[in-house]
This record gives structure tokens, C-alpha cells and sequence, in this order.
């Protein structure tokens, strides 16, 4: 996925904003005390954190991880982040939160923290939707969070829902063989969903003619790009069968849709139904 920078010159004249409405909820359901961490070995907490989160794909992690009073910086609408200025209201739930999510790719979220004068806990996520990577995650965040039974839910419904999903693509295997694909560096998750047999990989920046002939080379069935940051056809000319993954969740936060709308793509580039 593209590397998202946030501009922050901004950020210092809405600091004076963030005075006026440090004091009130914004809307998002967060509350205008934070909520102290619990202590080590406290078990699950009474009352939820409050979490802001510089993306939806981080929001997704912390949904999961049993997080419900979750606030998203950059809108779903914003293709491009590095174009987003945060709001007084942005500043605000920062400043009320007990924990900022932010990946390592997003700079500015140190920044924010800072500009906003939060003492809310910084915590770095690692934004892979390998299923293995995603159980790990959400268990580290139920841990921070207080929550780790509600992350133990999630993850054994999770866990349960790929199971199916990867048998589907497997059953749909053309002549009940693994397809050979090559995959974006953020898409590798979704071969590995499939069964598929990576063959290579490219990105994330495009695609070059030494590159292009290595890959064809190859001879792949399935072309796994990113939605996020494409940048057309990857492989012309091999006929090779190209399926744009989106990694991000709704607006609902919910990353189980992530992998049942991958599968469905998968499925139909394997001549399923």
C-alpha cells in the first residue's frame, strides 16, 4: 500500500483549537476522561479504553482486539492521505485517548500525539492481514487493552471463518491444482489465503521492464495486486488473470469482510462461480 504522510505544518495553529474542545466528547462516542491502563495482571477491564487510530486499517486491529470506543483520523473518503490536514476535533479525541494506533509508514502520529499534548500510549501496528500476523496482533492489543477475552473470541471466530473461506478456494483450484501467482508485497496474504503457490512478488513501487520479464517469466495464472495503490495492468500480454485485493475494512471496522470479499474475487479469477 502507498506510504501515507500527513502534512503537519497545520497541525500548530490547530493547537489553539484543540483548547476549545479538549473538554468535550466529539461525536465519536469517546469520553472526555481517559480511561487509566489497567495495571499488569488486572485481567479485563471494566471500562473499555478510549482508541484513536490514524486509519481504518488500524481500527479494524483494534475493533477486533475488543476495543469499542474507537476514533478513525483519516477519513475513508481521503484516497490520499499525505492531502488530509487533521481537524480541532482530530486533536481532540487524541488528546482524550488512552491509546494512538499508528503504523510504521505514518510518521505523523508521533507528531499529533505531541501537538495535541495527549499522554495516551503510542503503539505501533504491524499492518499485514496474514492470518498468522493478525492473530498475533490482535492478541499483543487485547493485552494493552484489557481485553483479551473478547480478542479471544474474535480470534477463534476468525480463525474458524479463514478455515472455511481457504477450504472454498482450494476446492475451486482449476484441475485441483495450486495456481501459481505473483503477488504485491501487500497482497501476499490473500495467495496465501487461496492456496496458491507464489511464484514472485513486485512493488511497492511499479513494476520495471528487468522485472517484467522475470515474473513472465514465470508463466503466473493469477496477478495479485493492491487496490490501494495500483498501477494498471501489472503483466500484459501473458494472460495471466489479475485480482485487485483491498486490504482496508469499511466503516465499520470489521476485517472479517476483507477476506470473504478477497476469496470472492479469487474464487471467479479461478473460474469458480
Amino acid at each position: 500500500m502507498a506510504r501515507i504522510r500527513v502534512r503537519i505544518a497545520p497541525l500548530a495553529a490547530l493547537s489553539a483549537a484543540l483548547l476549545l474542545t479538549a473538554g468535550c466528547a466529539d461525536g465519536s462516542g469517546t469520553s472526555s476522561e481517559p480511561t487509566a491502563a489497567a495495571p499488569a495482571g488486572a485481567g479485563e477491564r471494566k471500562v473499555k479504553p478510549v482508541v484513536v487510530v490514524t486509519t481504518a486499517w488500524e481500527g479494524a486491529f483494534a475493533k477486533a482486539a475488543g476495543a469499542e470506543n474507537v476514533k478513525v483520523i483519516v477519513p475513508q473518503s481521503v484516497h490520499h492521505a499525505p492531502d488530509y490536514d487533521p481537524k480541532p476535533s482530530d486533536l481532540a479525541a487524541v488528546a482524550q485517548a488512552d491509546f494512538v494506533l499508528y503504523a510504521p509508514f505514518e510518521p505523523y502520529a508521533a507528531k499529533i500525539k505531541e501537538t495535541a499534548g495527549s499522554r495516551a500510549k503510542l503503539v505501533e501496528v504491524n499492518l499485514d492481514n496474514d492470518a498468522d500476523k493478525v492473530g498475533a496482533e490482535v492478541a499483543r492489543l487485547g493485552a494493552l487493552f484489557g481485553t483479551e477475552s473478547a480478542a479471544a473470541q474474535w480470534k477463534s471466530g476468525f480463525d474458524g471463518e479463514y478455515a472455511r473461506l481457504s477450504g472454498e478456494l482450494k476446492a475451486a483450484w482449476p484441475g485441483g491444482t495450486s495456481p501459481n501467482a505473483v503477488s504485491q508485497v501487500f497482497t501476499v496474504w490473500a495467495a496465501k489465503l487461496a492456496g496458491a503457490t507464489t511464484v514472485g512478488s513486485f512493488g511497492p513501487e511499479p513494476v520495471t521492464p528487468a522485472q517484467l520479464a522475470e515474473l513472465s517469466a514465470k508463466k503466473p495464472s493469477l496477478v495479485l495486486d493492491n487496490a490501494h495503490m495500483s498501477t494498471g495492468t501489472v503483466l500484459p500480454d501473458t494472460g495471466a488473470r489479475q485480482v485487485e485485493i483491498v486490504n482496508y475494512p469499511g466503516p465499520d471496522l470489521d476485517l472479517l469482510p476483507v477476506y470473504r470479499n478477497a476469496a470472492a474475487e479469487l474464487k471467479k479469477a479461478m473460474g469458480g462461480s
